[in-house]
């Protein structure tokens, strides 16, 4: 019984190497969205790896290092705040994922993409839903994009005080919800949002 990912997926796949993708942040009001592409070295697969949203702060902290060290090749890309407004989340998250890709020291020729979406990738690619919690590769993608978006929202959370980045990361929550009201939208809100169109009457 399979009871975490595994790198049966990449060896199935029938191509090497063979990189994971996965994103973080498609869902908050503020901030940019990350990707992360990883290709694993199968002898050098660190323990513990898991869908970042399943594991501890602590846990994506150490398993990132380990992910960096151990890994054949690994990038992280960004799709900034003006890009997610200028076109919409979707093809943001494409561009992020492009760039982590772009970012790997080692061309890959295959990715394993988190979801059901074919982003446009400058290799070949399979979608796989749920993909981090199959896939080691793009488990590994999911802790390297999150632990990146995350240290930026904690920047923004000095640069623009008031919201809370540090803590809720730009996702909803009471207190962002209460800081947009009380002080309007930062320059790292995205506008185009729904809800926050909404809170200023746009809607």
């Amino acid at each position: 019984m399979r009871t975490g990912p595994d790198m049966s997926l990449e060896l199935a796949c029938g191509h090497s190497p063979v990189c994971g993708v996965d994103e973080a942040g498609r869902g908050p009001w503020a901030g940019p969205v990350s990707a992360g592409a990883v290709i694993l070295d199968s002898d050098r697969i660190p323990k513990g790896l898991n869908d970042s949203k399943k594991l501890t702060a602590r846990a994506r902290a150490a398993l990132e290092l380990e992910i960096q060290e151990a890994a054949i090749a690994w990038g992280v890309g960004l799709a900034s705040v003006e890009e997610i407004d200028g076109s919409n989340i979707l093809k943001a998250t494409g561009l992020a994922m492009r760039r982590a890709v772009e970012a790997l020291a080692v061309t890959p020729a295959f990715a394993l993409v988190d979801g059901n979406y074919r982003f446009d990738l400058p290799c070949p690619l399979q979608t796989v839903v749920k993909g981090d919690a199959l896939s080691c590769s793009i488990a590994a993608a999911s802790i390297l994009a999150k632990e990146a978006r995350d240290r930026i929202m904690v920047e923004m959370d000095a640069v623009h005080p008031g919201y809370g980045f540090a803590g809720h990361k730009g996702y909803h929550a009471a207190v962002h919800v209460a800081a947009l009201q009380r002080l309007g939208p930062s320059p790292i809100h995205r506008m185009s949002w729904a809800p926050i169109k909404a809170l200023l009457g746009e809607a």
